[in-house]
């Protein structure tokens, strides 16, 4: 997966090189590398801190902003060439990457927040093992309820926290009640997920749990019949979880004969201590046969 990410970066540079304004077909690329576009941007958001789409358009700015700095052709020569139809829009996208605009840089030479070109190693270290299992499920209905709220990388999410806080005890124990297939526990489900998981875009998140019933008046959720890694965390929440979450794509895929395929993704709650603010959780992640 780390030669496929940095052939992506090839892909990014000679598309840049060859037209300016033109994005990376990124569903084309995954099929030449033999993987899927869902894996690839997923893999690339987690370890290059940014989305693909993102990657790409700062390196653009960033070619522009030496166009501007280096080169004797207009504002709306250098906007045109790399996609952008008028000044003003070019100097939007402009300002935002580099907090300044056009014009200031012709002037003044910078500041400028370049954005180097990325480059993917494996780096093996001795770090704690992951606690992974496969699991094959059967299709699988998730029912609770649920809420579009925002994506949240680090700390509490506040939608969420506010979402499964207006549930009351009783009504999640009724769903307790109801749980009678694997995933077992009290689950939060996001789906829909932006396939680039960025900071800020939007999801749907489900508080409930996984059943063979259909109780109805309830928010529902099918799981296709699949295999999911899941991966077992226990300590500080939800740092310890988050965490897990980013080795899932630092550690484990790139050593892994399996890729994420598109579907929700679960964290099942075993168990929660409130007062040291810690938890057991078994994270599970839709995948397939890389």
């Amino acid at each position: 997966m780390i030669a496929a990410l940095n052939q992506v970066v090839d892909a990014v540079e000679a598309r840049l090189a060859d037209d300016p304004s033109s994005q990376v077909d990124a569903s084309a690329l995954a099929s030449r590398l033999g993987t899927t576009e869902h894996h690839l941007r997923r893999m690339f958001s987690s370890l290059a801190g940014m989305p693909l789409s993102e990657y790409g358009r700062r390196r653009r700015m960033s070619l522009a902003a030496a166009e501007l700095v280096a080169g004797d052709d207009d504002l709306l020569t250098i906007a045109v060439r790399h996609g952008y139809g008028s000044t003003e829009a070019f100097g939007r996208a402009f300002r935002a990457v580099h907090g300044t605009s056009p014009a200031d840089v012709r002037r003044d030479g910078g500041p400028l927040r370049t954005q180097p070109q990325v480059r993917f190693h494996l780096t093996v270290q001795g770090g704690t093992p992951m606690d992974t299992r496969i699991v094959d499920l059967p299709a699988t209905r998730v029912v609770g309820h649920a809420r579009r709220v925002r994506l949240v990388h680090e700390g509490v999410n506040p939608q969420i926290a506010e979402h499964v806080a207006a549930i009351a005890p009783e009504e999640t124990a009724r769903l307790r009640a109801l749980n009678d297939t694997e995933p077992r526990g009290v689950l939060a489900v996001s789906a829909d997920l932006d396939p680039d998981r960025a900071e800020g875009s939007e999801l749907t998140y489900l508080h409930g749990v996984a059943t063979t019933a259909d109780p109805g008046g309830l928010d529902t959720i099918e799981l296709e019949a699949g295999s999911w890694a899941v991966f077992r965390t226990d300590g500080p929440h939800p740092a310890t979880l988050q965490t897990a979450w980013a080795a899932t794509a630092t550690d484990w895929f790139p050593s892994q004969p399996w890729r994420l395929r598109p579907g929700p993704e679960i964290v099942a709650m075993l168990a929660f201590d409130p007062v040291a603010a810690t938890a057991t959780c078994d994270l599970w992640l839709p995948v397939e046969p890389a």
